[in-house]
């Protein structure tokens, strides 16, 4: 391998900038194995290998919640129902205040 380089305009010395980028195969010094697979963090869950039943089973759970189905209402609603938020366990009503 034969790595040329231009003269710099300054100080006669050879920069990064002016050469030529170099193929990272095995013959540069530099090379970097690529990964044959690279490794995805999972961001969430895909819904098309989900049953039915899974979604039932949040939708009940959040119905059963008390704090949950609070929020729920809260959410529908256009305006601050105070009656609502004080109706929320005290670990909910942070955001409120």
């Amino acid at each position: 391998m034969t790595i040329a380089h231009n003269d710099g305009n300054v100080h006669k010395s050879a920069y990064g900038l002016r050469r030529w980028p170099l193929p990272n195969d095995i013959d540069n010094p530099a090379y970097v194995p690529e990964e044959d697979s690279p490794q995805l963090p999972i961001e969430g869950i895909s819904d098309t290998g989900l049953n039915t039943t899974f979604f039932e089973e949040v939708r009940n759970s959040y119905t059963q919640d008390k704090n949950c189905r609070i929020l729920c209402q809260l959410l529908n609603k256009d305006c601050k129902d105070n009656s609502l938020i004080h109706a929320l366990d005290e670990v909910w009503k942070k955001p409120y205040d």
